[in-house]
């Protein structure tokens, strides 16, 4: 029992940090446009953001993959 309390207050601690930081976290990318660009799932405190990039294998002119963490343009406390 201990330890399911310990693992629910860790988890909201993580949601809080998330939500006053304005990141997200990678859940999910695909390809789309023909392989030329890639879109990228990110869970935040607030929701699911979607961010689109370009896409290249070898990462000269776009991005090989998604980047695990991304920093979201709604953040609800400046500081």
């Amino acid at each position: 029992m201990r330890t399911l309390i310990r693992t629910i207050i860790l988890l909201a601690l993580v949601w809080v940090g998330i939500l006053l930081s304005g990141y997200g976290v990678l859940i999910g990318s695909t390809e789309n446009a023909a392989g030329l660009g890639l879109q990228c799932k990110y869970l935040t405190a607030r929701g699911v953001s979607t961010a689109q990039y370009v896409h290249s294998s070898s990462g000269i002119i776009g991005l090989t993959q998604c980047p695990i963490l991304r920093k979201s343009e709604n953040i609800i406390d400046n500081g």
